[in-house]
């Protein structure tokens, strides 16, 4: 788990994985000089505590390194874990040697209106794959594939999940669920937050064209009546998602323009 100032969710989060039944559970920290107790709480709830940055993407292959057990599992710190999660996750993987990759289904919840409508949109995505990534492989299936690429900060699940689909490695899904805990959702913060993962969306798009499908999210269309029946909830979801937009195409236009100086320089 990478974490870097996360102590609103942390606990939580940790609290969860020590609560997982039927499964032995070894837990990973790997904290990016947080300076607001994160740290603390990591170094007191996990079974290995490592300070390592830069990004999330180096964080997690850190983690990944120093893990000892036979099947890796990438989780959030802003994650809630519901109990058998990882004992479910062992299920597959022993009943079904073909499987290498499997996506656990995630959930939403925080506080106030944006986070309802967050909670809709991620009810959307549930079993599409153009959006849901897988986030547990057997170790050495893992190492095959080649860990995370350090490079991208953002969009780096997508990354993950092709090459992961690329060598031919066979996806299932559990049915326990993954809760990701929102907050207090801000137009503002989220479109600053997209901004700043622009840069990492473009380099990836900018590598792979052909996976456009993953922004674009053609899957939510499918499910037009549901959001008919939630129109409040929608019109919100739609604003929330106008600002994201915003954001992420402003950074990308700024990661364009920043390599075109670079190459005319």
């Amino acid at each position: 788990m990478p974490t870097k100032n996360s102590i609103r969710t942390i606990s939580s989060c940790l609290e969860s994985l020590r609560n997982q039944q039927d499964a032995d559970v070894e837990v990973i920290v790997v904290d990016n000089n947080s300076t607001d107790g994160t740290d603390e709480v990591g170094r007191r709830l996990a079974d290995i505590f490592i300070s390592a940055g830069p990004e999330r993407s180096a964080q997690r292959n850190r983690g990944f390194e120093a893990g000892t057990g036979d099947i890796v599992f990438f989780i959030d710190s802003d994650m809630v874990l519901e109990p058998r999660v990882c004992a479910d996750i062992v299920a597959v993987f022993t009943e079904r040697p073909e499987v290498g990759a499997v996506i656990v289904p995630e959930r939403s919840f925080g506080e106030g209106f944006l986070a309802s409508c967050r909670e809709l949109e991620k009810s959307l995505y549930v079993g599409d794959d153009d959006v849901e990534a897988a986030r547990a492989f057997p170790m050495a299936v893992f190492r095959e594939i080649g860990g995370w690429d350090e490079t991208l900060t953002a969009a780096e699940d997508w990354d993950l999940s092709d090459r992961t689909r690329a060598l031919g490695i066979q996806f299932a899904r559990i049915n326990s669920w993954i809760w990701h805990d929102e907050g207090r959702i801000s137009l503002v913060a989220q479109y600053k937050k997209k901004q700043y993962y622009g840069r990492w969306v473009a380099e990836y798009l900018q590598r792979h064209p052909e996976a456009k499908q993953h922004i674009s999210r053609p899957g939510v269309l499918s499910h037009t009546p549901e959001l008919a029946r939630h129109p409040v909830k929608t019109s919100g979801m739609v604003v929330l998602k106008a600002f994201e937009v915003a954001g992420l195409a402003k950074g990308m236009r700024n990661y364009t323009k920043s390599e075109k100086a670079k190459a005319t320089a």
